[in-house]
């Protein structure tokens, strides 16, 4: 008898939903969706790096929570053939592999079967427009975000077009793959969404949040090593700390970023 197509799982992390079932589950099962949860899905060719650092802190605890979702969707899953081929040879010839249309596009439904209201899709690309606050402000006003993590050479670029894929990077430098960026965009979107940082004022008095890096900070001990804290944070006029921490922000980023200061 012959035997039934073998599904594709997307892997979970984060709460799931408990309901009888004559099914053994898993931790790493497909978990359901959270109705009006901001959910992330990741197409990547090593989906067991993640959550990785998102596992941790703050957003660990908010992913455990329920606050977010994350699923993972394995590329390699959608090769062709039996060695499960994702990638060929750049055509017009050229070093390097370049990932599949027709693999990426697969993997790309898979993950858009969940997609709901305003859900961009992201790939990773150091070609792409550069990631900042303001992106990170905008994704965690969205109702979740699809990455695609590229490797390799890159692309093939009409999946990009097909699909209206928008390219985003970190900076002007080469990583091996979109994985370790990925990251860093969810953890800075992460901590944005609602109830996920104890104090949301966090949000607001931190770097890029007004256009302008933040002020320095300290703490105990007041004195060490022969450097006071400054007299006005313990003076406990609250305009004056006020004053001090804007005149610091103005003063560092017109000496260290004058692209911000010429644009503030």
């Amino acid at each position: 008898m012959a035997q039934p197509p073998k599904l594709h799982v997307a892997k979970s992390h984060g709460r799931k939903a408990i309901r009888p079932t004559l099914k053994p589950s898993s931790l790493m099962d497909e978990a359901p969706d959270l109705v009006g949860v901001w959910q992330a899905r990741i197409i990547t060719l090593f989906p067991e790096t993640f959550p990785g650092v998102l596992g941790a802190s703050l957003t660990g605890k908010a992913l455990q929570d329920g606050k977010w979702q994350l699923h993972t969707h394995d590329l390699r899953a959608h090769g062709i053939g039996k060695h499960r081929n994702v990638d060929d040879t750049p055509a017009g010839g050229g070093a390097g592999m370049v990932l599949r249309a027709d693999v990426v596009s697969n993997a790309m439904a898979e993950a858009q079967i969940h997609a709901r209201g305003r859900w961009p899709i992201l790939y990773l690309s150091p070609r792409g427009q550069r990631f900042d606050q303001a992106m990170a402000r905008d994704l965690a006003r969205c109702d979740g975000v699809t990455m695609l993590c590229g490797r390799f050479e890159g692309v093939d670029e009409r999946v990009l077009e097909h699909w209206n894929i928008t390219e985003v990077s970190l900076g002007d430098f080469v990583m091996t793959g979109g994985e370790i960026a990925a990251q860093a965009i969810l953890d800075a979107t992460v901590r944005l969404l609602p109830g996920v940082l104890g104090n949301a004022e966090s949000a607001v008095e931190e770097s890029h949040s007004n256009g302008l890096l933040e002020h320095p900070q300290y703490t105990r001990p007041a004195t060490w090593e022969g450097r006071d804290i400054p007299a006005v944070l313990t003076s406990g006029d609250h305009g004056k700390v006020a004053d001090w921490r804007r005149d610091m922000s103005k003063h560092l980023t017109r000496e260290r970023r004058p692209d911000l200061w010429a644009a503030y």
